[in-house]
């Protein structure tokens, strides 16, 4: 069967041709086939390449481990991480308890299993509605511009300007009677969407000019719909590795406030509580302090490295650089 070339009189729409190309001899043709398959979306060459990555397999067991931990310690221990007895005070490792025992007698490696589930809870709970508020924000300053991008910029400045930390221990210090998992997310979330307002509002700034968006409108659709089936999707990106990454700094962000007292209340079992009590064995007994320290350390760090993979695969630029 004759397959047409570009030396064929006659070029048909549709119909793929073969590019005769002559080797070095000059003596044979080799057919090169023009490749009219799709192009792979933005999240299909992500995949692709975090796939090829150690550092996002590496964090990915990590988050995994830190994500069972919180959702059900039980698998992990059948210790009560509650259960203190002082004639264990300070002892080493013993049977069935590998990381020995703290000053009050509680088993450690119970305490730090169960640690992780409300650092995580806070961390997860904090970046949602942190993201979906800044989101928010971003996206009505960046879309209508004019007024709106005025009032909210400057209100964003307003609550970008005080330290994350520092307005979370002032409303923890207001409302110390009710402190909780729900209180110290309000507080850390209270300051902490700013970012990803300025974010959202930047990315939304270089798509809402763009000929699918302008085509939406021309078609009639509405501004709700424009924002989020068209503009939102295309915005997630920058959105997504921010988050990734602040999720960690929201984990370190608890786990201060508990280790300053004002954070949860002794009675919820927290990474942070915990090396606040151990302070007082850091010379006798350093390994009280290790084990939930290197706890929230590598679940921290998982974070920022998921982050940074996700930021590579998303941005080609970040990659080569």
């Amino acid at each position: 069967m004759h397959k047409p070339t570009l030396d064929d009189a006659t070029l048909r729409p549709g119909q793929d041709y073969f590019i005769a190309e002559t080797d070095e001899t000059g003596l044979g043709a080799v057919d090169a086939v023009a490749d009219d398959s799709a192009p792979s979306s933005q999240w299909g060459e992500a995949w692709r390449y975090l796939r090829r990555r150690p550092l996002f397999w590496v964090s990915a067991v990590l988050i995994f481990i830190a994500l069972a931990l919180a959702i059900a310690p039980g698998l992990f221990t059948s210790v009560d991480p509650r259960a203190c007895e002082l004639s264990n005070s300070l002892d080493g490792p013993a049977p069935g308890h590998p990381f020995g025992f703290d000053r009050q007698g509680c088993d450690i490696y119970a305490r730090t299993v169960y640690g992780a589930r409300a650092s995580v809870t806070v961390g997860v709970l904090t970046t949602l509605l942190v993201t979906v508020v800044g989101a928010i924000v971003g996206a009505i300053a960046g879309f209508y511009g004019g007024v709106w991008d005025t009032i909210l910029s400057r209100l964003t400045d307003i609550f970008f300007a005080v330290p994350l930390v520092l307005a979370a221990i002032v409303v923890m210090s207001v409302f110390q009677n009710q402190r909780s998992v729900w209180m110290v997310v309000l507080a850390l979330s209270m300051f902490g969407w700013t970012q990803i307002a300025r974010i959202t509002r930047g990315a939304v700034l270089g798509i809402k000019n763009d000929e699918f968006v302008t085509a939406a409108r021309a078609l009639g659709a509405s501004d709700l719909r424009i924002i989020g089936s068209h503009i939102m999707p295309n915005a997630a990106a920058p959105i997504i590795v921010y988050a990734t990454v602040a999720l960690g700094t929201f984990i370190v962000a608890e786990a201060t406030l508990s280790f300053l007292g004002i954070g949860l209340p002794s009675t919820v079992v927290s990474w942070g509580g915990d090396i606040s009590a151990a302070q007082a064995s850091l010379r006798t007994q350093p390994m009280v302090l290790f084990y939930p320290a290197i706890a929230l350390a590598l679940t921290v760090l998982s974070f920022i490295m998921m982050g940074d993979a996700v930021r590579d695969a998303l941005d080609p630029k970040a990659r080569k650089r």
